[in-house]
Parts: structure tokens; sequence; C-alpha cells
């Protein structure tokens, strides 16, 4: 009974921070038109939601990023709990790439839009490059970062997923690193299609960024085993210790 009291506790606050970080958010990006502002309470909204889930991250390499430019942050995909991770662990002006559908939903969607996230068309091939483009233009017109999981998904067992090479694309295009990133954990804290959140442990290790110049779109497939090589290598590393 006391579990269960605790999870609904962890539940409602929870779903009591994302309404009111997100109504704060809308509002304050009418008036913040580079979406800044709305990142920065969407990185505080992470801390608390790690909090109340009594998730405890530790972060490897994080210097790895100090003096970068813009960069693509490419990272696997495990569970619902990553963005929140990686947003409450790193400072980078970045913005991501979400699926369309989720900015159709309301509240989330209105959120995600003025924040300057950007959508991507899954459906539509041809669209799906257009937005790749735009995404590389915004990066260097606004002076931001982006993150993408280059799974295209969660993976549903755990195990590392070819990787598509939208973000190889990006980064070239835009002349950028990419820079691999490894979650560890994620899937232990809430599993893919849980509903209960799990206190435990994380590790998220920034891996040596990739650099891009010179380099041209038939370069995206070497680029893009370079960056799965290194998350591979993250992974298979020693387990998540405790924090």
């Amino acid at each position: 009974m006391a579990l269960l009291w605790s999870l609904v506790v962890v539940d409602l606050l929870i779903i009591i921070s994302t309404i009111a970080c997100g109504a704060v958010s809308i509002v304050v990006t009418l008036f913040d038109k580079t979406g800044d502002t709305g990142v920065g309470i969407a990185h505080w909204w992470a801390r608390a939601l790690l909090w109340y889930a009594r998730v405890k991250v530790r972060v490897e390499g994080m210097e790895k990023l100090a003096g970068l430019p813009n960069c693509v942050l490419c990272s696997n995909h495990l569970s619902y709990m990553d963005t929140p991770v990686i947003l409450a662990s790193i400072r980078l002006r970045f913005r991501f790439l979400a699926k369309s559908e989720l900015f159709k939903i309301p509240f989330m969607g209105t959120h995600l839009k003025q924040a300057g996230h950007i959508p991507v068309p899954l459906e539509d091939p041809r669209a799906a490059v257009r937005t790749l483009t735009r995404a590389a233009e915004a990066i260097r017109d606004r002076g931001i970062s982006l993150l993408i999981f280059p799974e295209g998904g969660r993976s549903e067992d755990g195990t590392l997923q070819p990787f598509k090479e939208g973000a190889a694309y990006i980064a070239i295009k835009a002349q950028v690193p990419l820079v691999p990133i490894a979650l560890i954990g994620t899937r232990e804290v809430l599993p893919m299609h849980g509903k209960v959140f799990r206190a435990g442990n994380v590790r998220l290790v920034v891996g040596d960024p990739i650099s891009t110049v010179g380099r041209t779109l038939k370069d995206r497939d070497a680029l893009t085993q370079e960056a799965f090589r290194q998350i591979t290598e993250m992974l298979a590393k020693e387990p998540v210790p405790v924090v």
C-alpha cells in the first residue's frame, strides 16, 4: 500500500510539474522568439522529473563539449526517459527533431513549436529530407545545436539498432561536429511500453566529437558508422555505477 501511494504521488508530481512548466513555457515563448527561455524551463522540468522519480544521473566526458561550436548530438534511444536525462544534463543551446505527430498534441505541440524544436514527417520521405536541410540551416542561422536519435525510435529490446544517416547529413550540411552520446540505464528506469518510473542510476557518456570540416554528403555513411562504433564501445563498458 505504501509503495502504491508513493507511485501515485510521483505520478501526480510529474503531471503537475509538466502542466505548470508547459504553461509557463508557452507564455514566455510568446515574448522570447528565440525559444531559449522555453528550453531553459524544460531543463528545470527535466531535473524535477528526475528528482521525483529518484533517478540519479552520472555524466562522463562533458569536458569534450567545452569550446565546441554548435554541434549535432546523436544518442541511442531506449526510453521516454532519454530526453529528460539529456535535457537535465547537457546545457547547450540545443533543440531536437521530433515526430510531427507530437506537434499535433494539444499543449505539448504548442510548447515544442514555440521553443523551436523541429518536426519530422516520417510518413513522407521527401519532406523528411527537406526537414534535414532546414535543420542544418537552423544550426547555422540560429546558432543552436541539435539532438537526434539516429535509430529512428526506441529500441524494443535495448539492443543498439542500425543508425539512419539523418544526423550525419545534418552535421555535414551545417559543417559542425557530430557528437555521439551513450545512455545507459534509462530502460531500467522506464521500460519500453512501461508506465511506472523506477528509481535507479543512469549514465550519460559523451563520446569524441567527429569533425565534418571538408566532408561532403558522400561521407555521411562513414560518419554514421563512426558514431555507431563509438556508441557501441561506450555501451559495452562497465555497468551503471552506484551514484
